[in-house]
């Protein structure tokens, strides 16, 4: 009875966590302009307030427990309910200490970087609804409250894309990201009517009990997964639903830290990993979900080689770390893959971050080929920067080499190609990333006089939150060490009664000995290193610089230009799209219905027209119609049994 009124008692900051950024936002919306930078912080402690929330719960829940309640009945029909309900177990406190942890880090660094903007309060709106929105999407106890939240965080991702709208470039690319992600939420939609009309419902449990009564590898089994992947697919930026989230660096830097380090991009991998019963009994797609995985971290990684946006650079890195969580996930090491997103939280937000210093420092300059020796003007970005960049690159001992190797681990336990091809990926990465580092902050600087007189270190609301990151960059590998280093791995052990069924569904175990895992460790610490040495020796000892880019040729030149995927889909899909919306413009619009409204209006006026006339206002010619009208009426009436004897 005591631990049942404890977790009672607990519903309560539960339901807490998401109102408080939903209370931002409408404090924001209605007062903004006359808080004016108060906004800012308002919706700084709303998400503070949240993640105490949430490390309340993480504190007083155990990891066996798990709080399921339903706040109202929402829609009922026959033997179906669909209510409102929050689930709060060790998977969802993971994400929403990540979320409201790396989110509050975001919108105090926010202050900073958006203090001269004159959109400040309505950019704190849009980021609080964000958070608000991200946060039912991992509370929610069933798949319908989980795509309220799953179409909530593209609806804000479209508004804070495209947050200086005055930029059509900028609209555009919130456009792309809008449409893009409703491709693959088209699916997930789709997926969720067959669980509807299969299972009986959308609650997890009711889905994944009646799940375990087919067979493992079924159809419909096997149907409802692809579906489901595909909404991964399209929110989490993979093959061939990616080519939205580099354009997404159109938004304010923070945008890029929030949608690409804690919160959107991995709203795919923690679906996948909240149906992991589903896709357990579904091997089929979790052969699927591995190759997908593979393509897309090495494509993307290949594409980050050439890019010179220093945030495209990162948006890249993003696709590739993205597709390696997707890798854990198809070989069923779903705390592995969960583990990355928790480190790549840390780092990548941290780079992010650091990238907007740098864009501030240079005045707006994006460019890393007019960068150049900046450790010397902002010290702080310059530290915390090149420790995001070692623990993405995999570098013991930071965050990035645990969750990493516990990849590449179970990669080589299942599938040695898989291993090769993801430490190749995984060599990619340290490269480009220390090429970004190497050009942005060392040799000498390559910017204007202005520039270089501009340069200075940001202030204390952005330097903090770096120090912040770097600090769990570096020791977030903690989390997780693995069986060589410690016989407690504190992630995996913490989620453990979440993954316990579709552990045992999967049966893989990717132990390895002691003496293969200490030699693989030393094969990625020794590939990631050759990276870093032959990026040195090309950008620091030789000083060379990325060609103009009209002197880029060959295979180089697909390269930086993303291998031409954009130009293909707007030649397949989106011209022909136009097209089609002309001809129907013009063949259903103006011939059909444009025509069919306007002969209305006209009947309607030329009606109104006619009957104006008899309206004279002469009252003998109201009587004298008057009369004639009763004498149709009387000769109507006479004339009608006439009519019907001579008919019938």
């Amino acid at each position: 009875m005591d631990n049942y009124s404890e977790l009672i008692n607990l519903m309560r900051p539960a339901m807490l966590i998401p109102l408080f950024p939903l209370l931002g936002f409408l404090i924001i919306a209605f007062f903004g302009k006359s808080l004016k930078h108060f906004s800012g912080w308002i919706a700084c402690l709303s998400i503070l307030a949240s993640f105490f929330c949430s490390l309340y719960l993480f504190i007083n829940l155990s990891s066996n427990q798990k709080l399921d309640f339903t706040v109202f009945e929402w829609i009922r029909w026959g033997d179906i309910n669909l209510s409102f309900g929050l689930l709060v177990d060790p998977l969802t406190i993971v994400m929403l200490l990540v979320i409201t942890g790396i989110g509050f880090l975001i919108h105090v660094y926010s202050i900073g970087y958006m203090h001269t903007d004159e959109g400040f309060s309505r950019f704190f709106s849009y980021l609080n609804l964000f958070i608000f929105f991200m946060l039912i999407l991992v509370m929610g106890n069933s798949y319908l409250i989980m795509f309220i939240g799953w179409e909530g965080v593209g609806l804000c991702s479209y508004l804070l894309i495209g947050f200086w709208f005055k930029n059509q470039a900028f609209n555009n690319a919130a456009k792309k990201a809008f449409i893009m992600n409703r491709i693959g939420d088209l699916g997930f939609l789709i997926g969720m009517f067959f669980m509807l009309h299969y299972f009986g419902g959308l609650d997890y449990n009711l889905v994944f009990s009646a799940a375990q009564s087919h067979p493992k590898g079924s159809t419909l089994l096997v149907t409802i997964t692809l579906l489901l992947f595909i909404g991964a697919m399209g929110k989490s930026a993979q093959i061939p639903l990616y080519t939205w989230l580099p354009d997404a660096m159109a938004g304010p830097t923070p945008v890029s830290a929030l949608i690409h380090a804690a919160t959107m991009v991995t709203a795919g991998i923690y679906m996948i990993c909240r149906s992991g019963v589903l896709f357990a009994l579904a091997p089929q797609t979790l052969e699927v979900v591995l190759i997908v995985g593979v393509a897309t971290s090495l494509f993307a990684a290949i594409i980050g080689l050439k890019q010179n946006d220093i945030k495209k650079v990162l948006a890249y890195s993003t696709v590739s770390q993205l597709g390696l969580m997707f890798v854990a996930l198809g070989l069923g090491a779903f705390s592995s893959g969960m583990f990355h997103v928790v480190t790549h939280a840390f780092f990548k937000a941290l780079l992010f971050l650091g990238a907007g210093s740098v864009i501030h420092a240079m005045g707006g300059e994006q460019d890393i080929r007019n960068m150049g020796g900046l450790k010397k003007y902002i010290k702080i970005t310059y530290i915390t920067f090149i420790i995001g960049t070692l623990a993405i690159s995999g570098i013991f001992p930071f965050a990035g080499f645990f969750s990493k190797d516990e990849i590449l681990a179970a990669s080589f336990a299942e599938y040695k190609l898989v291993w090769i091809l993801m430490s190749f990926s995984s060599m990619l990465t340290a490269f480009y990333m220390f090429r970004l580092y190497f050009l942005t902050f060392s040799n000498n600087f390559r910017g204007t006089q202005d520039q270089q007189h501009h340069l200075h270190e940001s202030p204390a609301t952005m330097t903090i939150p770096l120090i912040v990151l770097a600090f769990l960059s570096v020791i977030g590998g903690l989390l997780g060490l693995p069986v060589v280093m410690s016989h407690t791995h504190l992630f995996s052990q913490y989620l453990e009664p979440v993954f316990e069924v579709s552990k045992n569904i999967i049966g893989a175990q990717h132990n390895l000995a002691h003496r293969t895992e200490w030699v693989l460790m030393g094969v990625a610490t020794l590939a990631a290193i050759a990276s870093v040495f032959v990026a040195y020796n090309l950008y620091i000892s030789k000083k060379i610089l990325p060609e103009p880019d009209a002197d880029v040729k060959g295979f180089t030149k697909w390269v930086a230009n993303k291998f031409y995927v954009d130009e293909f889909y707007n030649k397949v899909f989106v011209r022909p799209v136009m097209v089609m919306s002309d001809i129907f413009f013009v063949l259903i619009d103006k011939l059909f219905i444009d025509l069919f409204v306007n002969a209305v209006a006209w009947i309607v006026g030329f009606t109104g027209r006619t009957m104006r006339l008899v309206q004279t206002g002469n009252t003998r010619f109201y009587i004298f119609a008057m009369v004639i009208g009763i004498i149709i009426l009387l000769y109507c009436q006479l004339v009608h049994p006439f009519l019907n004897v001579y008919f019938n």
